[in-house]
């Protein structure tokens, strides 16, 4: 996650706007020591805890929270197919950030084009899974650019025709490739020299064109499609 991310992340917290948060993972030990690592951090109040993918929509529909941790691999329900679900199931979803433990879990990127709004890896200080919960809430995408381009780069091409066919402008494009190194919009209205509010144009033009739920399911869109080539470092 970039610094900028954290800024944001910290911002919110010094508003005093708490954010709600539902963990949902199938290990009882993580799944608790995050809630009591989580509910001690500044603007975050953890409302509940769920076992599986079953278990998160329910308590997500009944509790409402702002935020779902999602891990991905649990039983009865999936943290994919929870997602999706739950995001097309309710009339004001809450933001999904996906938790695992791998940089390479193919899982991942598959939530992410379902319409999660991130990803989390479990090692991570908690204090940076705060941030990412934070920035979530409040409107932003969480990126590991490193991570997610290796990801994508271990999976078929699966969304390969996609932008081709969005007939996407030069300067689209070009936003889109900014926005796959995770810049936020701000820093690439700054890079290019123009105006935030332009740029918010053309984030908003490159989701339509490419059917993306957010800019993340867009990245991942980008990478699918080689307009960004995955690299390994970093």
């Amino acid at each position: 996650m970039s610094g900028s991310d954290a800024d944001r992340g910290t911002a919110l917290a010094a508003e005093g706007s708490a954010v709600t948060l539902l963990i949902a993972d199938d290990d009882e030990v993580t799944r608790s020591g995050l809630g009591m690592l989580l509910a001690a951090q500044p603007g975050i109040t953890v409302v509940g805890e769920a076992a599986d993918g079953v278990e998160a929509l329910d308590r997500a529909r009944s509790l409402r929270p702002d935020v779902v941790l999602m891990d991905v691999r649990m039983p009865r329900l999936n943290g994919i197919d929870a997602t999706r679900r739950l995001l097309a199931e309710a009339a004001d979803p809450p933001r999904i950030v996906v938790i695992t433990t791998f940089e390479n879990d193919g899982y991942v990127t598959a939530a992410l084009s379902a319409g999660a709004s991130g990803f989390v890896l479990k090692r991570l200080p908690v204090r940076q899974i705060a941030e990412a919960v934070r920035v979530v809430a409040a409107g932003e995408a969480v990126l590991f650019p490193a991570a997610l381009s290796r990801m994508v780069a271990a999976r078929p091409l699966g969304s390969a025709e996609a932008l081709p066919q969005a007939a996407l402008t030069g300067r689209e494009e070009e936003v889109l490739r900014l926005m796959a190194t995770g810049l936020s919009n701000p820093e690439i209205a700054e890079s290019l020299t123009v105006s935030l509010e332009t740029i918010k144009t053309h984030v908003g033009n490159v989701l339509t064109k490419l059917g993306a739920q957010n800019r993340t399911h867009a990245v991942v869109i980008a990478y699918e499609s080689g307009l960004v080539v995955p690299r390994f470092a970093g």
